[in-house]
C-alpha cells in the first residue's frame, strides 16, 4: 500500500518489495567478486518499441537525436538527420505519425515507470518538419539496369519503390485507383491523413526518379501477368484488399443499403458521397469503423431525398456523385457504432474511441449482429443485435437479449478481402496470396508479395513487409540466394557505420603481419562491445528503473468537435508538437539495451576502472569504457546502468 508521501511524489519503482533486507545469495553478492574474473561488457541489444514496431523502424535511434544526444554529421541539421534516420524505414513519418496506432508505445518500456513515450507524436514532428523544410531523399544509386513492376500503389507499394530506388532499380507502379496512395487516400479520411502532406510525401518517392506511373490500369484486367512477366525483372504484388466483408447475418446479401465500411469510406474520401443517412449503424470496432462513424456525424444527412441522394447509390456506384447544394442542406445524422467486444479489448485506438464518443458517436460493445430487418420494399430498417458472449471462442448471442436497433443504413466494418479478378491463379482460396518468410510467391518464381493481400493488417506492416520483399527482390535480380534474416529483423544501429560517419573507423588490420592473439590497445576492432540486437529485446527487468524519474508524457493538443459542432467539420484534429515539445518528449526515451551517457558507472564505479573516452573518440555507444587492471568485477556499474546497456561477462 501506498503511503501518502509515496503518493505525493509519484514513486514509480522499487527495487525491492517490503520484508526484502537482505541479499538473496550473500556469497555470490558480496564475497567472492574480486575473484569472478567477470568484467562489464557493453552490449548492444533491441529495444521493445523497436521490436513492436512492424516497419522496424529505429525509434530509440531518431528520438536520440531529437533530444541532442545522437550528433548529426558536419553540415547536416539534426532535424534533417532524424528524418533520415527514420525514413531508413518508413518514407510516410508525417502520415504515420498520425494514423499508426501504435504497437511501438505499448511495447515501450516506460509504461513501466509512468507511461509510454509519444512516439506517434515525435515522428508526426519529424515528418512535418521534413515537408516544411522541403528534405529530398537522397539521390539512388548507380542505375542497375533491372525494372521492377509494382502492383498496387497504396503503402506498401509506394514504400517498395522507394526501397526499389535506394538499391539502383527502376520501378514501374500500376495503380488501378485515379491516384497513388492506397488505403492512405481512399481509406481514411483526409482530417486524420492531410491530402497536401500525403502529396508531398509521396511526390518525395517520385522525385527519386526512375519510378513511372500507370493510373486507372487493372492487372488482370487491363494487362495480362504474362505481359509483366514478359516486360520486367520481377513483379510485387500489393494490391491490398478494397473490398469489405458483408455481415454474416440473415438478411445482409442483396440489401441496397447495407454497404461496406470501405466503400462508404471510398466515395467520401472521392469526394462523390456528401450526405448519409438520418441513422447510421455501423459494425465493427477496429479502426476503419471509427473513421465511418466519425465521417457520417461530419456529413449528416438530408430530409429529402430522391434516389440519387441516398449515400448507397454513390457507394455502389462509382460514376455517381452528389452535388454541392446537397451537403448545404444537411442535418445531424445518428449514428452508432456496435462492437463484439468490449471497449477494452475493441482494436481501434483508446483516443479514437473517446474522439468519436465526443462527437455524439454511440457505442455499444460487447454485441453482436443478429440479423437485418427489412421492410417489403427490400430496404434495411434496422440491425437486429444481441449482447454476445464467447463459446469456444465464437460469439453467441445471449438469450433474451435482442433488439432491434433502427438504421437507415449499415455498414459493416469487420474486415476487408482481396479483388483477384483476372489474378485467380494466385488466390489461394480465402481471396488472399500466399507468401513464404521472404515475402516471394510460393511456386511463382520471379513474384513477390506484401501487404494486406497477404493478411489485412496495420499499415506499418505493409511497409515492413515492403522493405523485406525488397531485399528478397534484390536477390533474386542479382542471382543470389536469399540472406538468413535476423530473429529480430528490424532496422538496427550499426556501430561501425556510425564510427564511419564519425571518422573513427578502426584501423586496416593485416592478417600477415597483425598481432592474431588480439588485444584492447589495438586500433584494427571494436573492443568490449557486443551486438546482440539482431537477436535479443530488451525487457524492463533488465533496466534500472529507479533511475527515472517521475515525468509525465507531453499529449498532442487535439481539436475534437463536440456533438453539436461536429456537422461539416473537417479540419484536422490533432495538433502536432512545437519543436520544444517534441525535444523534451524524447528526452523521456530510456534508451533501452544502448548508452545514453549518463555517467552512473563512472560516477559509482569504487575503482575508478570505467571512464569515459576521450571526446575526440568517442560517439554514440562508445562513450564509456573499462580499464580492466583496475576492474575488480564488483557488478556495480551493471547494477546502476538505466538502460542495461552493462553486462557483467566479460573474462568469464
Amino acid at each position: 500500500m501506498a503511503t501518502s508521501s509515496e503518493e505525493m511524489t509519484k514513486l514509480s519503482w522499487r527495487r525491492y518489495e517490503d520484508g526484502d533486507n537482505v541479499w538473496d545469495s550473500l556469497t555470490d553478492k558480496i564475497f567472492v567478486q574480486d575473484t569472478s574474473h567477470k568484467c562489464p561488457t557493453y552490449v548492444h541489444k533491441t529495444p521493445p518499441c523497436q521490436g513492436s514496431c512492424p516497419s522496424g523502424e529505429d525509434i530509440r535511434g531518431w528520438l536520440q537525436i531529437v533530444r541532442g544526444l545522437e550528433q548529426p554529421p558536419q553540415d547536416v541539421t539534426w532535424q534533417e538527420y532524424a528524418f533520415r534516420r527514420s525514413t531508413d524505414a518508413n518514407p510516410f513519418p508525417s502520415m504515420m505519425g498520425r494514423v499508426c496506432p501504435a504497437p511501438c508505445q505499448d511495447g515501450c518500456n516506460r509504461n513501466e515507470v509512468e507511461d509510454f513515450v509519444g512516439i506517434n507524436a515525435v515522428e508526426q514532428f519529424i515528418g512535418d518538419t521534413a515537408i516544411a523544410n522541403g528534405y529530398k531523399f537522397e539521390s539512388a544509386p548507380a542505375d542497375t539496369g533491372k525494372t521492377v513492376a509494382i502492383i498496387g500503389g497504396g503503402p506498401a507499394g509506394l514504400a517498395a519503390a522507394y526501397q526499389l530506388r535506394r538499391k539502383g532499380h527502376a520501378v514501374v507502379i500500376f495503380e488501378a485507383n485515379s491516384g497513388l496512395g492506397g488505403m492512405f487516400r481512399f481509406g481514411i479520411p483526409g482530417y486524420r491523413v492531410p491530402r497536401d502532406a500525403l502529396d508531398s510525401e509521396i511526390n518525395r518517392i517520385l522525385d527519386m526518379g526512375k519510378i513511372e506511373v500507370k493510373l486507372n490500369t487493372k492487372v488482370g484486367v487491363d494487362i495480362t501477368v504474362e505481359q509483366l512477366e514478359k516486360d520486367y525483372g520481377a513483379v510485387l504484388w500489393a494490391i491490398g484488399c478494397q473490398s469489405g466483408r458483408g455481415l454474416p447475418v440473415p438478411g445482409w446479401d442483396g440489401t441496397p443499403n447495407c454497404v461496406s465500411g470501405v466503400g462508404f469510406l471510398k466515395a467520401f474520401n472521392e469526394g462523390r458521397m456528401k450526405v448519409t443517412a438520418e441513422k447510421v449503424v455501423c459494425v465493427g470496432g477496429g479502426d476503419t469503423s471509427i473513421d465511418v462513424v466519425s465521417v457520417a456525424r461530419r456529413l449528416g444527412h438530408i430530409s429529402k431525398t430522391n434516389k440519387s441522394d441516398l449515400p448507397e447509390t454513390v457507394i455502389h456506384d462509382g460514376y455517381v456523385a452528389h452535388d454541392a447544394a446537397t451537403a448545404a442542406a444537411a442535418e445531424g445524422a445518428t449514428v452508432t457504432l456496435t462492437s463484439l467486444f468490449t471497449r477494452d479489448k475493441m482494436t481501434a485506438a483508446e483516443h479514437e474511441v473517446d474522439d468519436a464518443l465526443q462527437e455524439g458517436v454511440t457505442v455499444l460493445d460487447g454485441v453482436m449482429p443478429v440479423e437485418v430487418i427489412k421492410n417489403d420494399a427490400g430496404r434495411a430498417i434496422g440491425l437486429k443485435v444481441a449482447d454476445c458472449q464467447m463459446t469456444d471462442g465464437r460469439p453467441t448471442p445471449v438469450e433474451g437479449t435482442e433488439r432491434v436497433l433502427d438504421a437507415d443504413i449499415i455498414v459493416s466494418a469487420i474486415g476487408q478481402g482481396g479483388d483477384l479478378t483476372g489474378l485467380e491463379q494466385f488466390d489461394n482460396g480465402r481471396g488472399l496470396m500466399n507468401s513464404d518468410k521472404f515475402y516471394q510467391v510460393p511456386d511463382k518464381p520471379g513474384h513477390f508479395v506484401a501487404g494486406d493481400i497477404i493478411r489485412p493488417h496495420l499499415l506499418t506492416t505493409a511497409i515492413g513487409q515492403a522493405w523485406v520483399a525488397v531485399e528478397s527482390i534484390d536477390a533474386y535480380l542479382g542471382q543470389a540466394e536469399h540472406k538468413r534474416r535476423p530473429k529480430v529483423d528490424v532496422h538496427h544501429f550499426d556501430l561501425l557505420a556510425k564510427l564511419n560517419e564519425a571518422e573513427l573507423s578502426p584501423e586496416h588490420f593485416d592478417a600477415h603481419n597483425g598481432d592474431l592473439r588480439g588485444t584492447s590497445d589495438a586500433k584494427y576492432a571494436i573492443h568490449n562491445y557486443e551486438d546482440r540486437s539482431g537477436a535479443e529485446v530488451i525487457p524492463h527487468d533488465e533496466l534500472f528503473l529507479g533511475h527515472y524519474q517521475y515525468t509525465p508524457r507531453i499529449h498532442r493538443k487535439e481539436e475534437v468537435p463536440s456533438a453539436d459542432d461536429v456537422l461539416g467539420h473537417f479540419k484536422e484534429r490533432v495538433i502536432g508538437y512545437a519543436e520544444e515539445e517534441a525535444i523534451n518528449e524524447a528526452k523521456r526515451c530510456m534508451s533501452c539495451g544502448m548508452c545514453f551517457e549518463c555517467d552512473n558507472c563512472v560516477i559509482f564505479c569504487p575503482q575508478d576502472a570505467v571512464f569515459r573516452v576521450n571526446k575526440s573518440e568517442s560517439t554514440t555507444g562508445r562513450y564509456v569504457d573499462t580499464d580492466y587492471a583496475k576492474c575488480i568485477g564488483c557488478h556495480i556499474c551493471a547494477d546502476v546502468c538505466p538502460t542495461g546497456y552493462i553486462k557483467m561477462g566479460l573474462g568469464e
